[in-house]
C-alpha cells in the first residue's frame, strides 16, 4: 500500500505481501493472508476454541476505524440486517475464508512500527464482531499482548457474548447505534434496541472508551424525537469521547444487487448539509464532541 512503512531487517524475509489491500469496495479480500484447509469438522472445534475465524476482508486505513493508521479486519457474519448496510456480503459467516488465529496475528504484528508512528492500531469489525466471540477473544488477547492499541465495531446487538475477559483487551469501541426509538431501530435492523443499550452502558461503567456512531438517513433515521434518543443516550454514557454523525450514501447499492438482494433505499438521497448539521447540533446540545 502507497504510504506504508517498510518493513524492519527482522520482518523483511516474510514480507512479500506486505501490501495491503487498498480498497475493500473492489474487493480485496482475504489478500496476504494464508487460508486454512482444516476440515468442516475440525474448522467447527477451532472456531469454537477461538483458534480459527471465518474472515471477509482487511485493509489499512487511516484515521477512519479509530486513531491513527490502523489494520481494519472484517468477520463474516452479522445478526442485523441493516437497511442501510454498504457491506451486506458480510451477511452470513459461511461466506467468509477460514483464517487461523495464528495467521491473523502474524500479519498484525508486522505493522507494530507503522501503528507506533502513527497512534494507530488494529480495529475489528464486520458484519459483527461478536458473532465470533472466542475468535475475536484470541485476537484481541494476542494484539494486546504485543502492545498494540484495540478497537472493535459493533452494533452492541451481541454484547452479552463479550465476556469480561474480553473487554479487558479493549481499548475502544465503535458503538453503532443505528437509532434511539425501539419501532425505528426494527426497521432499520430487524432486531430489538434493548442489548445495545445494555452493552454501552456496561462499556462505560468499565470506564472503555466509545466513540458512538449514527447513520443518518433522511427520512428513515432523521426524526428528531429519534435522534433525540440517542443523543439522549449518548450524554448518560460517561466514556462516550466522541459522537460521529455518519451521512448516508450509495455505496453498498451495486453489492446488494449483485446479491440479488432487495434494497430498499435505492431512492434515498444523502442529508444535505442543512439536515446534517441540525442533527450534530442535536447532539452537541448535550455536550458531546461532535464529528
Amino acid at each position: 500500500m502507497r504510504g506504508v512503512q517498510a518493513p524492519g531487517p527482522a520482518e523483511s524475509t516474510f514480507d512479500k505481501d506486505f501490501e495491503a489491500p487498498e480498497r475493500r469496495t473492489v474487493g480485496a479480500g482475504t489478500e496476504g493472508l494464508a487460508i486454512s484447509g482444516a476440515s468442516h469438522g475440525d474448522r467447527l472445534t477451532q472456531m469454537r476454541e477461538g483458534t480459527l475465524g471465518s474472515i471477509h476482508s482487511w485493509e489499512l486505513v487511516t484515521a477512519v476505524d479509530g486513531p491513527g493508521t490502523r489494520m481494519t479486519v472484517f468477520f463474516a457474519g452479522c445478526p442485523l440486517r441493516c437497511l442501510y448496510c454498504h457491506n451486506p456480503d458480510t451477511f452470513k459467516m459461511k461466506d467468509g475464508e477460514s483464517v487461523t488465529s495464528d495467521e491473523l496475528l502474524r500479519r498484525i504484528r508486522r505493522y507494530r512500527a507503522l501503528f507506533r508512528a502513527t497512534g494507530g492500531g488494529l480495529t475489528i469489525s464486520g458484519g459483527e464482531v461478536l458473532m465470533q466471540p472466542a475468535f475475536a477473544a484470541t485476537i484481541l488477547k494476542g494484539a494486546k499482548a504485543e502492545g498494540i492499541h484495540t478497537t472493535i465495531d459493533t452494533s452492541g446487538y451481541l454484547g452479552a457474548s463479550c465476556t469480561d475477559e474480553m473487554l479487558e483487551n479493549i481499548d475502544l469501541v465503535l458503538l453503532d447505534v443505528k437509532s434511539g426509538d425501539e419501532a425505528t431501530y426494527k426497521k432499520v435492523t430487524g432486531r430489538e434496541l434493548q442489548p445495545t443499550l445494555d452493552f454501552g452502558r456496561r462499556l462505560a461503567a468499565k470506564d472503555i472508551e466509545i466513540w458512538l456512531r449514527f447513520v443518518l438517513v433522511p427520512g428513515l433515521t432523521d426524526d428528531v424525537e429519534n435522534v433525540e434518543k440517542v443523543a439522549q443516550y449518548a450524554a448518560t454514557l460517561s466514556s462516550v469521547s466522541r459522537v460521529e454523525v455518519l451521512p448516508f450514501h450509495q455505496m453498498g447499492l451495486d453489492k446488494w444487487k449483485t446479491l440479488g438482494l432487495k434494497y430498499e433505499l435505492a431512492d434515498a438521497e444523502p442529508p444535505s448539509k442543512e439536515l446534517l448539521e441540525r442533527v450534530r447540533d442535536q447532539f452537541r446540545s448535550k455536550g458531546l464532541t461532535v464529528y
